[in-house]
């Protein structure tokens, strides 16, 4: 019996609104509120799904503004996206973005008045990267923000933001290392935005494995914020470049391979350490070998997928980040999500 002529088009069209909205990646948003949650020293509840509703709205219209904003540049790079291919309208993706907009605030208000006050500018940031930053320096700075804000409005919803804020700075140097790499995604052509997000991914392993006072003694010698720096730049040079180099060279082999060399303050491993060390691992290899092959590599095909190991590798952060802060059971759910994820990324690309 052949297919009827309108389920085939209803089964074109769903196809169509999941690789707008990026339907793999939505598996990234979930972990951002739970691991803020725990990292604020409370526990998810109630107004934490909440606000993992809210997160997921308000993503979902960065990924609709998104491509609605880039249509025009989409028709030359990437023709085969919804709406330069003519299967979802411009109109249609505007008019997704400003509902789930509205939706993620709707249910950030109803997660309490902390929530709400973290959700409205991370919806003012969302819009304003995609409509005025993207293409400017300030784009994956404005990115990064974005992500902390999303892991804050999670901490909200425990009545402590303000304790989440060191995890914050942590995840959003990720999606500055990512983003960076992303903006070269169509041309390629250079190693250093890929060397300096392996660089970024080697200190992070080494921080969340290391736990809190791991934290502090690094962020007191300003590694972190001159990697950071140096991502955004998009540069390589001075001591971004010494960094880079030299993690790149003492550890990005261990990291391509899935296994980095990581040192817990205390000797002696017990399972709360374990946990925090696996997830630390998992984020290394899931990052970092995409990071290395580009780095070999600049060409777009091979950044592209380096793009999407990045994004891939903010689920096993997140575990790592909530292993981190002493929940186990949060972190192993955070896990969980990253099958989900390798499974429908196979039929839709998360970039």
């Amino acid at each position: 019996m052949r297919a009827s002529p309108l389920r085939g088009a209803a089964v074109s069209g769903r196809r169509a609104w999941a690789e707008l909205l990026r339907l793999p990646a939505l598996f990234t948003v979930p972990g951002d509120a739970l691991s803020g949650a725990v990292a604020a020293g409370g526990r998810p509840n109630p107004r934490t799904l909440l606000a993992i509703g809210s997160s997921l709205c308000l993503y979902e219209a960065g990924m609709a503004l998104n491509d609605w904003a880039d249509r025009a540049e989409d028709a030359v790079e990437r023709p085969h996206r919804p709406l330069p291919s003519g299967r979802i309208r411009p109109s249609s993706a505007f008019t997704a973005a400003c509902v789930l907009t509205a939706a993620g605030l709707g249910l950030a208000a109803r997660a309490g008045r902390p929530a709400l006050a973290v959700a409205a500018p991370l919806a003012a940031t969302v819009w304003a990267y995609d409509l005025a930053l993207k293409h400017t320096p300030a784009g994956p700075v404005a990115m990064a923000a974005a992500r902390g804000l999303d892991h804050l409005l999670g901490a909200a919803t425990t009545g402590r933001p303000q304790k989440a804020l060191p995890s914050a700075a942590l995840l959003g140097t990720h999606t500055l290392a990512v983003t960076t790499v992303s903006r070269r995604e169509t041309q390629g052509g250079t190693s250093l935005p890929p060397l300096a997000a392996l660089a970024a991914t080697a200190t992070l392993t080494g921080l969340v494995a290391r736990g809190a006072r791991g934290t502090r003694r690094a962020e007191s010698t300003g590694a972190g914020k001159r990697t950071a720096t140096a991502i955004a730049a998009g540069t390589g040079t001075g001591t971004a470049t010494a960094t880079g180099t030299g993690i790149a060279t003492r550890a990005g082999t261990a990291i391509a391979a899935g296994r980095p060399t990581l040192a817990p303050d205390k000797p002696g491993l017990t399972p709360d350490m374990a946990l925090r060390t696996a997830m630390a691992i998992a984020y290394a290899a899931t990052a970092g070998r995409r990071y290395t092959h580009a780095v070999l590599n600049p060409s777009p095909p091979l950044t592209q997928r380096a793009v999407g190991g990045g994004v891939r590798a903010t689920i096993p952060l997140q575990a790592a980040l909530a292993a981190r802060a002493g929940s186990a059971l949060t972190a192993v759910a955070i896990a969980a999500l990253a099958p989900l994820g390798r499974k429908y990324a196979k039929k839709v690309s998360v970039t």
